[in-house]
């Protein structure tokens, strides 16, 4: 920072120099872009043999300024080449912006440049390197208030493979160099000409820098001081080029941060060969202690304790390999191309923004494996390095194995409770990679989801990144929740036979040959949506941990009370921001209308109007500002299931009838599931108004209330008890603004008139929550009537996801979510930590009172006196059915345990 008497003699040389009242000649700036023809000639003919050899793809977004407004437009690049020049001219050719190798000509303002490039590195730089264009565009933007200048920075990488430590490779062809060689540039242009890229970033206002330079750290009353300082002071205490070229050197060496940062986001840290990257985990002091216990407790050497604890980090570390990234680039945007219609990506800036100052972990939700690919080459193409992935050693096959870790998969085993050492390395391995700023990637459920809802968080993964901050931080951790949405999905099959008790398929090459069968498949459109940022000092300042509070040189300190809170806390709200960044897309909004008619057919009319009442209920009162909601018209969605063969329409003669596809209702609700909890409220209060007629306001809210925490546990809603009561009746009003529920005043809500088109939309609205109602009565339906004290929370969850196999094949027309034993653990989960539920110490039994009655006995205003009647026969099981039950369930997991050893 400049001391205050630069600042005041720069002040002041401004102005003294500046003019005192602009005339109306001087206001209008005279600018152009000028050339020789001896420079046109030039920049024509090395323009056009640049571009036979070099074919550069833009990376990010193109900056966004008005071109006929008068600011001079300059392009900020660190090194000076020939071919980085003509490259940048050829690339604001083609995108229409400010040409780069032309003259900028002001001489109202003395600006007379002959070309718009800045080389922050320039091999004409004296005065202590300092740019020479720079220096003369800061000097006039000081004698010139009226002069406005953007700035806008470029990067550009011959090649984006991360480099080697201790690489000869690098010692030769480094881009460091502030002359590159003849040689250097002609083998950028022969060898690295078709993997080029160029990335032009936020433009910049010269004036802005130079102001907040001129005032870092001062307050407003400061700056008014020291410009008071500046128009006092008669003596100059520096001549005022030096104070120049102090100022141009704190804004050469902002910018070179700038894009030193940029560059970093785009290639990641620099790699060490794996062997090196294994025996330094192995060597350093937290696995030595951790051998050193192994061997203790093991009863074997530490030199047999360490080469245990090498064959687990070869078992995980990557393998990193630009070529490897190179051939999946290629293949996945041919694939891409056959499988689906598009890509849509939302808020992805917010990640742009955060990545050149803060750890950046992405926390994806998982639907299939097809997401670490997509989101791992959304993040390439848009600029940034590719985030290291987890991902379980069940991919770690023949063939794909070694290919998904050359392109920066680590594999971890899906189970190691109890295996310290394992632990230590993994987490050790964990900490390397933060410590050394290396994105990462994890799926925070810990297996695709089945049922399309999202699975509870597990919290291993999350933990170790947190452990790893509290021992030692270099950037902030920042968590980035990731919405993935499909249309149409390559294991829709397979998922519904594991939720149907089959088991799961393993991973193999043929297994990949199988779904590559698929590709000629029409997928529809797939939707990454990047949701609100959750930044980790954020907990650690909410919870009072402190950082850096655990010892370097361990990774076996456990985490105290508050620390571990915080990590369940961050788990819970990074599903919740998931579930924010939702997209209601055509297919998941068909199929959230359909599957809540009867048999699943609607009138295409009233099918239109359903889906125009969703669309609007969710833009008059969006859900969050993250969740996107489609812009298709109801009539090109039903035009587009049909395209998906999803659904399909009957034509008739008093009008033609949607309805779902044959076999695929159990796949729609998939879909249905993954935006469910956009509706689930709305369903709910439309259900309890619909099965009643007419009920109480205050009646209403009081079910709700006492249900929303089963809900909110279920379906991660983010919407906090304490206003809760602000947001339902939000909801209510919302509803009766469409029509759907009449207010008949004094608290009294009423359903429309039964033969009107509001009625069938308020019993269609009504549907979806009802599924979720029905597995908590039949659950609560069990606890009753085997009694307190009688089963546990495994025994509860095994026979309620036995019976909901049952109740959907004979009741509910096959849809899986009864299927889903996660459901039912979610529910007794919340009942268990609202103090419903009780398990004693000894026995792990469940015990509970009269409440559990009293919960139950909500159901009857939302399900229908015929469907409490089947759950409850259903859930009724003497003592017998109870003891088979409980021995097949046991054995089944013996079995299936046993084929994982």
């Amino acid at each position: 920072m400049i001391p205050s008497f630069l600042k005041n003699k720069l002040l002041k040389n401004r102005t003294s120099k500046a003019p005192a009242a602009p005339d109306a000649t001087k206001s209008s700036v005279a600018t152009s872009y000028t050339n020789a023809p001896i420079n046109q000639l030039y920049r024509k003919v090395s323009g056009q043999a640049l571009d036979v050899a070099v074919k550069a793809k833009l990376l990010g977004e193109l900056p966004e300024f008005d071109t006929n407004d008068q600011t001079l437009t300059f392009y900020v690049l660190q090194d000076y080449s020939r071919s980085n020049s003509i490259l940048i001219d050829l690339q604001t050719q083609e995108y229409k912006l400010p040409p780069a190798l032309m003259g900028v000509k002001d001489s109202t303002h003395d600006v007379n440049e002959n070309a718009a490039i800045i080389f922050l590195h320039h091999p004409k730089s004296k005065d202590h390197q300092l740019s020479p264009r720079l220096s003369r565009l800061v000097a006039a933007s000081l004698q010139h208030p009226d002069l406005q200048i953007r700035l806008v920075p470029v990067s550009i990488l011959w090649g984006r493979a991360p480099e080697k430590e201790d690489s000869l490779f690098k010692l030769l062809m480094t881009d460091n160099w502030q002359d590159p060689s003849i040689t250097k540039q002609l083998f950028n242009i022969g060898v690295m000409g078709r993997d080029t890229f160029v990335q032009f970033h936020e433009p910049q206002d010269l004036r802005t820098i130079i102001h907040d330079s001129l005032y870092e750290g001062q307050t407003d009353e400061l700056k008014v001081s020291s410009i008071a300082d500046s128009r006092n002071t008669r003596h100059a205490l520096v001549p005022a080029a030096d104070a120049n070229r102090e100022l141009v050197r704190i804004l050469q060496q902002q910018l070179n941060t700038y894009l030193d940062k940029q560059r970093a986001t785009m290639l990641g840290p620099d790699l060490s060969d794996r062997r090196n990257l294994v025996d330094k985990l192995i060597y350093s002091p937290a696995i030595q202690h951790a051998a050193q216990i192994e061997a203790d407790e093991k009863g074997i050497s530490v030199r047999e304790a360490r080469g245990l604890a090498r064959k687990y980090a070869n078992e995980m570390v990557n393998d990193y390999s630009h070529p490897i990234i190179r051939v999946f680039d290629r293949f996945l945007t041919w694939l891409w191309t056959q499988l689906y219609d598009g890509v849509e990506v939302h808020h992805f800036e917010r990640v742009r923004k955060l990545a050149t100052d803060h750890e950046i972990i992405y926390v994806p939700c998982h639907r299939s494996h097809v997401d670490y690919l997509l989101l791992s080459y959304v993040i390439y193409k848009r600029g940034l390095s590719i985030p290291y992935v987890a991902a379980g050693d069940n991919l770690d096959v023949p063939v794909l194995g070694p290919l998904l870790r050359g392109a920066v998969a680590f594999f971890i085993r899906r189970s190691f409770r109890g295996n310290a050492l394992y632990t230590a390395v993994l987490r050790e391995y964990m900490h390397t990679l933060i410590t050394r700023n290396t994105p990462i990637e994890y799926f925070i459920e810990g297996g695709r989801s089945r049922s399309g809802r999202l699975l509870p968080p597990k919290m291993g993964m999350l933990a170790m990144t947190i452990h790893s901050q509290l021992r030692k931080t270099n950037k902030p951790v920042v968590f980035i929740p990731t919405y993935i949405g499909y249309e149409r999905i390559m294991e829709g099959g397979t998922y519904i036979g594991e939720l149907k008790g089959k088991p799961k398929e393993s991973e193999s090459l043929i297994g990949l040959l199988k779904v590559g069968r698929k590709i000629e498949r029409i997928f529809g459109n797939v939707h990454l949506s990047f949701g609100t940022p959750l930044h980790l000092s954020d907990f650690l300042q909410k919870f009072d941990v402190a950082a850096d509070s655990l010892p370097v040189d361990r990774t076996d300190t456990p985490l105290d009370e508050k620390a571990s809170a915080m990590v369940d806390n961050i788990g819970v709200k990074i599903m919740q921001h998931i579930n924010k960044a939702a997209v209601v897309n055509p297919v998941s909004l068909l199929s959230l209308v359909l599957l809540s008619a009867p048999k699943a057919a609607l009138d295409e009319d009233i099918c239109r109007e359903q889906i125009a009442l969703y669309q609007g209920i969710a833009r008059h009162m969006p859900y969050s500002d993250d969740t996107v909601v489609t812009d298709m018209s109801p009539q090109k969605i039903i035009d587009y299931g049909i395209k998906l063969k999803l659904i399909e329409r009957i034509p008739h003669i008093l009008g033609d009838i949607i309805q779902v596809a044959g076999k695929q209702a159990a796949l729609l609700s998939y879909f249905r599931n993954n935006i469910l909890h956009v509706f689930i409220l709305l369903s709910f209060l439309a259900a309890l108004v619909a099965r009643n007629g007419r009920v109480n306001r205050n009646r209403l809210d009081d079910i709700v209330i006492q249900m929303y925490p089963f809900l909110q546990s279920e379906l991660f809603l983010y919407y906090p008890a304490h206003g809760l009561m602000d947001t339902l009746n939000q909801k209510i009003d919302n509803l009766i603004a469409h029509g759907l529920i009449i207010d008949l005043g004094d608290g009294m809500l009423s359903v429309p008139d039964a033969n009107s088109s509001c009625y069938q939309q308020l019993e269609v609205l009504a549907a979806p929550v009802e599924q979720s109602l029905e597995r908590y009565f039949m659950t609560l339906a069990l606890l009753s009537q085997q009694g307190s004290g009688n089963l546990t929370t495994e025994e509860v969850v095994d026979l309620c996801h036995l019976l909901g196999q049952r109740l959907s094949v004979l009741y509910a027309d096959d849809i899986p979510d009864f299927f889903d034993r996660s459901l039912f653990l979610s529910f007794v989960t919340a009942l268990t930590r609202l103090d419903y539920l009780q398990i004693d110490d000894e026995t792990g039994a469940l015990n509970f009172d009269q409440r559990i009655d009293d919960i139950a006995h909500h159901a009857k205003y939302v399900l229908s006196p015929d469907m409490m009647q089947i759950l409850q026969q259903v859930a009724s099981l003497d003592d017998d059915e109870i003891a088979h039950a409980i021995t097949e369930i046991s054995n089944k997991k013996q079995r299936k345990f046993g084929r994982k050893r």
